[in-house]
Parts: structure tokens; sequence; C-alpha cells
């Protein structure tokens, strides 16, 4: 028996007395969620003027990338803790998130003059993005790779390393209704680094804790 054939038959084995694989990921959605809305209310909470600044399309924009990094990281984490499932077309929206950012920036170059570029991109919360993120996410990523252990991944470091990317565009999607920067330049920058941090711990927690 294939290796593969064998993950299957164990995981077959396993779900026909246990919660099904898709429903467990819905509820892990949902706690990890919660525990990134708790985080984020308890340690900053949205920036002051946030109804002033939901009327700006720069600070619309952050939510419309993060959201979409998360969605189509969700849709292939699951699609890659279950032996067998197809992930391409699932893979293939992994662009979406980068695209909308690289879309924004472009327009943001337009838009501004160059000599405020520099400021633009360093912003005022660098330290507090890169703090902030990873910590709203770590949470989450726990919960995340505990259902990957559930599942049956049969490539586990990369659905680590997408558990971290999901993880990331959560956390981010709370972390930006408090962040003051709104610049692209910044969110492609350090919202970058910084889910790229989950993106490094979820590779190597599912190094370690989601092995057959």
């Amino acid at each position: 028996m294939r290796t593969d054939d064998l993950i299957k038959a164990l995981d077959a084995d396993a779900r026909s007395t246990a919660m099904p694989l898709g429903s467990a990921w819905w509820i892990g959605a949902g706690a990890a969620t919660l525990i990134a809305a708790v985080v984020f209310w308890r340690a900053i909470g949205p920036r002051a003027d946030i109804a002033t600044a939901m009327q700006t399309m720069r600070f619309l924009a952050k939510f419309v990338s993060t959201m979409a990094l998360a969605v189509s990281a969700f849709a292939l984490i699951r699609a890659l803790s279950t032996p067998g499932a197809s992930t391409g077309r699932a893979a293939a929206w992994m662009i979406a998130a980068p695209l909308l950012v690289a879309v924004a920036v472009v327009l943001e170059l337009l838009s501004v003059p160059a000599a405020d570029w520099g400021t633009r991109l360093i912003g005022s919360n660098l330290v507090i993005c890169l703090t902030f993120i990873p910590l709203i996410g770590i949470g989450p990523l726990a919960v995340f790779l505990a259902v990957l252990r559930y599942g049956a991944p049969t490539r586990p470091v990369l659905a680590g390393t997408v558990a971290g990317l999901l993880a990331g565009g959560l956390a981010a999607t709370f972390y930006a209704a408090h962040c003051f920067d709104d610049s692209p330049l910044f969110v492609a920058t350090w919202y970058t680094i910084a889910i790229a941090i989950l993106a490094a711990l979820g590779a190597l927690g599912a190094r370690i804790f989601v092995r057959w």
C-alpha cells in the first residue's frame, strides 16, 4: 500500500466516529476569531477616529486585502488538511491578496509625491505593527495547528505555513482597525513582514506537532 493510500485509510477510519473535518475547521475558525477579538480589544482596541477613518478608501483597502488573505488561506488549508483533496483552485486564489495590495501600492505611488513615499512607508506604528499582529495571531495559529493535527495533511510544513498566513490575515484584519498608518506602502511592507512571522511559526509548529 502506498503511503498516501495508508494515510487516507487511517483518516477515514478515524473520521468514522469523530467530528467531520469540515465542521472542525468551522469551529476552529470561530474559536480563533473569538481569541483574536479578545486579545485585540484587551490589548489595543480600535483607533479613536475610526468613524472618520471608515470614510476613506485607504483605511477600507486594508481590510479588503487582509480579509482576502484570510478567506483564501482558509480555503487552501481546508484542502491541505484532507488527503486526496484538490488544492489547485484554492492555491490559485492565494494570489488575490498580494494582487490587491500591489494595485493599491501602484495607485498610491501615482497619487502621492515621490518625496512623501519614504514617510508613508515608514509610518508611525512600525514597531506596534510588528508586535501586535503576531501577538493577536499566535492564539489563532495554535487553534489552526490543532485542527491540522486533527486532520491528515500530507504536506504538514506547507499546511503549517498556510495556517500562519490564515492566522496572520485574521490578526491583521483586527489590527487594521487600530493602525493609524493607512498607506498601502506601509501595509505592503510591515503587515507583510508581521504576517510572514506567523507563517514561519506555523511552518515550524507543523513540523514539530503535525506529523504522521
